[in-house]
């Protein structure tokens, strides 16, 4: 009996394209803006932009408190994205333009001077550690190192 139901079952398979078959990550809606847009807008445009997203933050945060609606409380954290990128291209802005007004500068703010480590950034440069004091430098030319040929 199996052979005879194996024999009127027809497998055939299926092409499924590969993106269908991956899982496709949750698609973010943002709320009205792409951060290349942002960095177009000048500084007070994007001060009215911040102030008006946190102003639906703390909507939102009361609609939560008090049981919205389920798209709401999923909002939340799209609207703290949207701050958090506003207040990034802020900041980038910020540091572009102290770069140019410290260019060529001898000091720069701290901000603008690369982090590293702090044994890295106390650490002295090649010019300080190859300086030689007086006395070093006197007893070098008055004993150079001695050049030997070997005989082969």
């Amino acid at each position: 009996q199996i052979a005879g139901l194996c024999n009127s079952i027809s497998i055939f398979s299926v092409s499924v394209p590969i993106q269908a078959r991956r899982k496709q990550r949750k698609s973010v809606q943002m709320v009205g803006f792409k951060v290349h847009e942002l960095r177009t807008k000048s500084k007070g445009d994007l001060l009215s932009q911040l102030k008006e997203l946190k102003t639906e933050l703390a909507a939102l945060r009361v609609a939560k408190v008090t049981g919205g609606a389920p798209n709401k409380l999923s909002k939340i954290k799209e609207v703290r994205l949207s701050i958090a990128q506003v207040l990034t291209v802020i900041r980038q802005n910020q540091l572009k333009n102290l770069r140019e007004a410290f260019n060529g500068k001898k000091y720069l703010p701290l901000d603008l001077r690369p982090k590293k480590t702090r044994a890295i950034r106390r650490k002295l440069t090649t010019n300080e550690s190859s300086a030689k004091t007086s006395k070093k430098a006197k007893k070098d030319a008055y004993f150079p190192t001695r050049k030997y040929a070997i005989k082969a």
